[in-house]
Order: C-alpha cells, then structure tokens, then sequence
C-alpha cells in the first residue's frame, strides 16, 4: 500500500442536510489548507473542529466545518480530516474535484478501513464487523456485529493461539535438539490444551446456523394446497394487503418474498404458488419454484384448509417436502368457517401421519386467531440455535471455513501424538492449526484474500 492522501465521500449518494467528505494520508492537512484560509491547520490540535469557507482558488464552494484528527489518533491511524458541507450532491463532487486538483487521489472500496487494518488499528475480523455493522438490518445483527468490532471473536482465538504457539515452540526446540533425543513438550499437557481448543472450536462453528440467521435472515416458505389461505396469512403476518388474495385457486403464480421483523430477528417469508398438479404453464412453473423454495428454507409452514375431509394429498406433500434440518409448523387454517369440534381432529391426523417432529398451530389469518402463536414459534426456532454458553456468534462465511480448518488440523495433531508420529510431522500439523486460527484475525493472509474483502466495502468505508 502506497501512502497516498486519499479522499471519498463518506455518507450516502443524494440530497441530505448534511454531507461528509473523509480525508486521509500524510499530506491530508496539506490538501485540505490549500481550500480553508480561514485557518492554519498545521498549528491545530487534534479532534478539534474548524468552521470556514471551502475555496476553490477565489471561488468559495461552500461554508464547512472540519474535523482534525492526527496521527496516530485517528481511524486510519494518519493524519485525517472529516468534511462537513450542506448535503448537495453537486457541492460534494466539487469539493472532491477541488481535493483531488490539490494533490489527493479518490479512495478505493474500503480502503480507508483497510488502512486501519494495515497500520493496526484493527485486526481483520473487525474490519468485516465494520462492513456488517453497515449493513446490519435487525437489531440482532447489530448486536452480533457490535460485539465482533469490539473484538469479540479474534478475544476468543487469540487465547488459544497464544498457548498453542507456546507448544510449538517446545516442539520446535525438540528438532533444534533432535540428536540429543529430548522432550520439552508434556505431551498430555498437550493432548489437553487440543482438547480444550476442539471443544471451543466446535461451539464456534455451531453458532454459525444461529449467526447465518441472524445476518440473513430465516427464509420461511408458506406452502399448501391452492386455496388453503397462503396469501392471507403473509398479509396477517406484515399486517398489509401484500398479496392478492382471491377464491379463485391459483391466483399466486409466482413467488412473493417479504422481512418480518420478530423480537429483534429478521424473517424472509416467502408466499408461493398452490401445489398441484396443472395444465396452466404458468402455474406449473410457479409450483416448480414453490418446491424449489423449501429446498432452500429453513422452516416450512405448511398450511391446510380445516374445512378439508381428505387429508392425504397434504400428507403426501409434507411427506415429500420433509428434510433433517427442516423445522416444520402444520397450521390448520380457516378455523374461524368451521366448528371447534372440525378443527380439533385435524392434529391428531397429521400426528398419526407424519413421523417427523413438528408443532401445530390452528389459525385464522381474516380473523387473526392465533397469528402470534405462529410468530413465537417463528422466533423460538431461532432462539433454540443460540448456545446459551456461547457470546460469541459466527456470521462470517470465511471465519466458519477457517474454524472448520483449524478444528480438522488439530484433530490431526490429536492423531499424531496417538500414533506417536515423528516430531517434525508433530510440528507440521501444530503449524497448520495455528495459522488457519491465525487467518481470522488477518495473522496469516494475503493479498488476494484481503482485496476479496475490501472490495465488498462501500468507496468512503
């Protein structure tokens, strides 16, 4: 990384009240003074904030207010300054071509956190926090990612890396000795340590399905029989007319996906087509997606009419649909037509039917009966993934594929001490452990794997 002063606008495209240009490099104060006259920004002290016109030669742009911060106090860890002008896209592209005339460069994606980064103001599992941060849309994500820019996950690997290293200090000793035939290792000391390192790394890579929820979203497919009330209940869960709801079957041809928002969690519910067999080509493909749908979701709720007296077309569909890792909530709908003594039957068909666990919710979705025990049990799924023990959630793709890296390392390393391999195979796996642990917190890396992250960030992150 060069040191150019680089320059980007670091809040949102369009018309706001305000607008803020971020500033950054050696020569940041430099660049900034040849537009501010209104002071000398090289005799100011740091976090302080200067008001005054920006200058474009004699023309003034606009009035600003800068802030200064200096090295190695900052963000980037360099000299930086923030500018804050009325929130006119037009005012903000001058002020940028007014700093880039005066000697600074446009910044790339995320490379003002990369630079943070590189000059250690963070470690590489914060800089992503940062990007989730950004881009949390619940207020759970924002937790989970809050808690990884403080530091949450690299606190949890460095503990064990640390005494990992030790041991493989000892073990590079041994080789240095290896004539003498010595052991500085306690090789049940060890075995201990990769036992301790294995249990955490497991509940690590467990959190990960809670965490994936979290930062995506649950996807929840609404699936059963044309008719049976799909469209009706996805408008009493977002409590708006989203979907068009009709007698006729097979008025939802495709599908239709929206966010519910419960207890702080996000819900991707997805309304889909009516499953049957159809001569409509239209509503055939809509039937396909519908399948294709529960092949990706994390919870199925299957919907059949109350009113029904056959029940085995739907059975026969859950059947079908049924998976290992696929939470499923049967709803009997419509209760609100029937008698009491209809609806109440229809559990006890599907208990006797379906082998598979799964909870039973009778609904009214016109009348709204019961809507809320299907959201907290929407909620509750979520919840159950949570390791009560464990604070610390895995969002990240990349720290869950490191994790299950660094766990297959040590369990050869357990494998390696069992059969008492040579020592210098001892300190090849020992290595390899430690630098999957060490490539979540950018310890280990290069430079394909850093412009793959950044890239992701946004011009002024």
């Amino acid at each position: 990384m060069n040191n150019d002063t680089i320059c980007a606008l670091a809040t949102a495209n369009g018309v706001g009240a305000l607008g803020i240009i971020r500033v950054s490099g050696d020569e940041a104060l430099a660049v900034v003074q040849k537009s501010f006259p209104a002071k000398n920004l090289a005799k100011q002290k740091s976090h302080t904030i200067h008001y005054g016109y920006f200058m474009d030669g004699e023309e003034a742009i606009d009035e600003v207010m800068l802030s200064i911060f200096l090295a190695p106090k900052s963000f980037t860890t360099e000299n930086s300054v923030e500018i804050a002008f009325h929130g006119s896209p037009h005012i903000g592209k001058r002020i940028l071509e007014t700093l880039i005339k005066n000697g600074a460069r446009m910044a790339k994606a995320g490379e003002f956190t990369l630079r943070a980064f590189i000059n250690g103001r963070i470690d590489l599992s914060q800089a992503e926090a940062i990007a989730d941060v950004i881009a949390s849309e619940n207020e759970a994500s924002r937790k989970v990612a809050i808690n990884q820019l403080k530091g949450g996950i690299t606190n949890e690997i460095s503990f064990l890396r640390t005494d990992l290293l030790n041991f493989v200090s000892l073990i590079e000793l041994e080789l240095d000795f290896a004539e003498e035939d010595v052991e500085f290792a306690d090789r049940s000391a060890l075995v201990e340590l990769l036992n301790k390192i294995e249990i955490k790394l497991n509940s690590l890579i467990e959190s990960f399905q809670y965490g994936n929820a979290i930062k995506n979203g649950t996807a929840v497919a609404i699936i059963g029989k044309p008719n049976a009330g799909k469209s009706t209940l996805l408008n009493a869960l977002l409590k708006e007319e989203r979907a068009i709801v009709s007698n006729i079957a097979g008025t939802t041809r495709d599908t239709i996906e929206e966010v519910l928002h419960i207890k702080g969690h996000a819900f991707r519910l997805i309304d889909t087509a009516g499953l049957r067999e159809t001569m409509d080509e239209i509503e055939a493909i809509g039937v396909k997606k519908a399948k294709e749908k529960v092949e990706n979701a994390n919870i199925l709720v299957y919907l059949a009419d109350a009113a029904t007296e056959d029940f085995s077309e739907d059975i026969e569909m859950i059947q079908s649909l049924q998976r290992d890792d696929l939470k499923l909530i049967i709803c009997a709908t419509k209760i609100d037509e029937v008698s009491p003594a209809t609806y109440e039957k229809v559990e006890d068909i599907f208990r006797n039917a379906i082998s598979q666990e799964f909870d039973f919710i009778k609904i009214s979705a016109v009348e709204n009966q019961n809507i809320q025990d299907l959201k907290n049990e929407l909620s509750s799924y979520v919840e159950q993934l949570k390791a009560s023990e464990n604070n610390v959630v895995i969002t990240n793709q990349r720290h869950f594929e490191a994790l299950q890296k660094s766990l297959e390392a040590v369990q050869k390393v357990k494998e390696a001490i069992t059969f008492q391999i040579s020592t210098e195979l001892l300190a090849y796996e020992l290595r390899n452990a430690l630098e999957y642990l060490g490539e979540i917190s950018g310890e280990v890396t290069n430079d394909e794997v850093l412009g793959n992250i950044f890239s992701k960030f946004c011009i002024g992150k």
